[in-house]
């Protein structure tokens, strides 16, 4: 089913819940935007190759770029979202449990913001709709386990996989830049960790863009079934939808960002130049491989990892401790906090407007 930019005006402007629940997903973009793009390019703002506001613009851009461009190519991300929940056969029941999913994750994010705690919300999106779902069905069967799956994996090889690249690049790069001239090398890594968070930045459209996007096609298609009584079997991204979720990412970056890349570089780990490419190296590398293999990862946590993984070749005690255990705590917390606060407004919408 392929779902145009005026039908999909018009499935909105006739229901009320639907309308709500665009504007919660687009929100929790915005979120997003503020909380996770900006560890695309936390290095290369530390290491004083780009000032914030013109790393801002470049993440912005990049995010709207990665998403697009992506799409086009492989929507495997989008589609372990979309089908990693169930919501049950009434669509009216089902759009309310989106909902107070959505309104899960724009409340943890939101104070997760107002602390600059970087959270994930790649995990808060997982864990709210999975506590929602759980809210409406009542049992297992709101979880559908070959896709959940998935999102073990993404814990595992974001954390090993991250840390570890971030720890072979930069041994591998000192190795290879041993002899060359250290005013040489600082030129050519400013260059190259510009590239560096552009492709992380790039590679976060297209991981955490595509899976706010299926969430917002989940909605429309509800939406559609509700109004014209069909179920919809198979999922399509048009190109409007692409746009919007992007611009909505990149107005988030730009609101929120500086907040999140003084957390996530500047008071976790001091680093030279080629030390924030291979940082930003190792988390393009590792988030690419999860998009294209449908796997959900965060972007917070890979790039977390990777910088945790390069402060760790240059000392265990170049790493700020106090920094790295409330990233920690927050990977943490975010599945069960954000998993209950969904259930809780699902339960509360079953009994009261369903």
């Amino acid at each position: 089913m392929t779902i145009g930019f005026e039908y999909f005006i018009s499935l909105v402007t006739s229901n009320p819940v639907l309308l709500a629940l665009v504007i919660l997903i687009l929100g929790d973009i915005i979120v997003n935007g503020a909380t996770d793009a900006p560890n695309a390019i936390a290095t290369v703002v530390s290491t004083r190759c780009l000032k914030p506001n013109v790393a801002i613009g470049m993440a912005a851009a990049m995010n709207f770029i990665g998403l697009f461009a992506i799409t086009l190519v492989t929507s495997k991300v989008a589609n372990t979202i979309f089908h990693m929940v169930d919501f049950g056969d009434d669509p009216t029941v089902a759009l309310w449990g989106v909902a107070a999913g959505m309104v899960a994750i724009i409340l943890w994010g939101g104070v997760a913001w107002i602390f600059g705690i970087p959270t994930s919300e790649s995990h808060a999106l997982i864990a709210g709709l999975t506590g929602a779902a759980f809210g409406m069905q009542g049992s297992f069967d709101a979880v559908n386990f070959s896709e959940w799956v998935k999102v073990i994996y993404g814990l595992v090889i974001s954390s090993v996989l991250g840390f570890g690249a971030g720890w072979l690049t930069v041994k591998a790069i000192r190795a290879i830049f041993r002899s060359v001239h250290r005013r040489l090398a600082d030129r050519v890594f400013t260059v190259a960790q510009v590239l560096g968070a552009a492709g992380v930045a790039f590679m976060h459209g297209a991981q955490d863009g595509q899976k706010f996007m299926s969430i917002m096609m989940l909605g429309v298609t509800l939406g559609a079934a509700q109004l014209v009584g069909t179920s919809v079997e198979q999922l399509s991204y048009p190109v409007w939808a692409i746009i919007l979720c992007s611009l909505t990412m990149g107005l988030g970056t730009s609101l929120g960002g500086k907040r999140i890349i003084k957390k996530v570089a500047m008071e976790m780990v001091s680093f030279e130049k080629y030390e924030g490419f291979s940082a930003s190296l190792a988390s393009t590398l590792c988030i690419g491989f999860a998009v294209f293999t449908g796997i959900p990862v965060s972007t917070t946590q890979v790039s977390g990892t990777a910088i945790m993984g390069v402060g760790a070749a240059k000392s265990l005690r170049s790493l700020k401790w106090g920094s790295v255990k409330d990233l920690v705590l927050t990977w943490v917390l975010t599945f069960p906090g954000c998993g209950l606060i969904g259930f809780v407004f699902a339960t509360i919408a079953k009994h009261f407007f369903t």
